[in-house]
């Protein structure tokens, strides 16, 4: 991710896409650091909304995917390449940041997205602005289910949004209006899990492999067999998650950008493909 390719801008304006797969699809063969994603979690809780949350020790936001979860008694627990040392905001928050030291997705945007969704859900007002920054980045918002932690919902932009308005956006677009899923309940709440990701480091690939599972996010653009441009993204735990390679990941991209047609090696090298 730092090596000599160019860095491209935050792809387009006010685009909302899903980022994960909705199944685990039975595909064969085989099956890690992280570029061009932050993400934090939290798990759920029944106990109501978190307006007056004090996660102080769950600001250690993490870069390379390496979710930051809130265990038993909301201490952090970190996985992957844990980060030490002091937090400082990326230095350029509109996804071409050069930095991958300094974090700035933390539990607390978790947090926020939990009151913003059940606020709506119980038709209270919504929560007062946060105490995270409100710089501008493109992001995605995911929501879990259950103890196999299920994919419920995950809708995001890559323009850059400012956090406040973006997280409260994409919460309630993820939660109810994802396609693949009904509409979040009351009912589901305690059974939650939600991850916030910003995306960071946008490159243009050489090809379909110039990429690491487990490492990068991906977008994909083709043209499909009716000759219309689809795209398609996968956030960078997405293949880990579901033990795919790069073949699989990106057939499995294909797919669900709508490609019907066989998928020969000759097409997978027409896409062009964004770290």
């Amino acid at each position: 991710r730092m090596g000599k390719r160019r860095c491209v801008p935050p792809l387009e304006p006010k685009l909302a896409a899903g980022c994960c797969g909705v199944k685990k699809p039975k595909l064969s063969g085989s099956g890690t650091h992280s570029h061009g994603n932050q993400t934090t979690t939290v798990p759920g809780s029944s106990s109501g909304p978190l307006q007056n949350h004090q996660h102080t020790d769950g600001n250690n936001g993490r870069e390379n995917v390496s979710d930051l979860t809130l265990g038993p008694g909301n201490s952090p627990v970190t996985r992957m390449n844990p980060t030490s040392g002091a937090l400082s905001p990326l230095s350029r928050p509109n996804g071409t940041a050069n930095s991958t030291k300094n974090l700035v997705v933390t539990a607390e945007m978790c947090c926020y997205c939990f009151d913003v969704l059940y606020c709506h859900l119980y038709g209270f007002p919504q929560p007062r602005l946060p105490r995270f920054t409100n710089d501008p980045y493109p992001l995605f918002v995911t929501w879990k289910t259950g103890r196999d932690k299920r994919l419920r919902g995950c809708i995001g932009t890559f323009s850059a949004m400012n956090l406040h308005s973006g997280l409260r956006e994409y919460t309630l677009t993820s939660a109810l209006k994802d396609s693949r899923f009904p509409p979040l309940t009351r009912e589901e709440l305690p059974k939650l899990f939600c991850s916030v990701s910003l995306l960071t480091n946008f490159e243009d690939a050489s090809d379909y492999l110039d990429w690491e599972v487990g490492i990068h996010g991906i977008r994909i653009e083709f043209i499909n067999e009716k000759g219309v441009k689809r795209t398609a993204t996968y956030l960078p735990e997405v293949a880990k998650e579901q033990d795919w390679d790069q073949i699989q990941t990106i057939d499995s991209l294909l797919r669900k950008g709508g490609f019907k047609a066989p998928i020969t090696n000759d097409f997978r090298k027409t896409i062009k493909l964004t770290r």
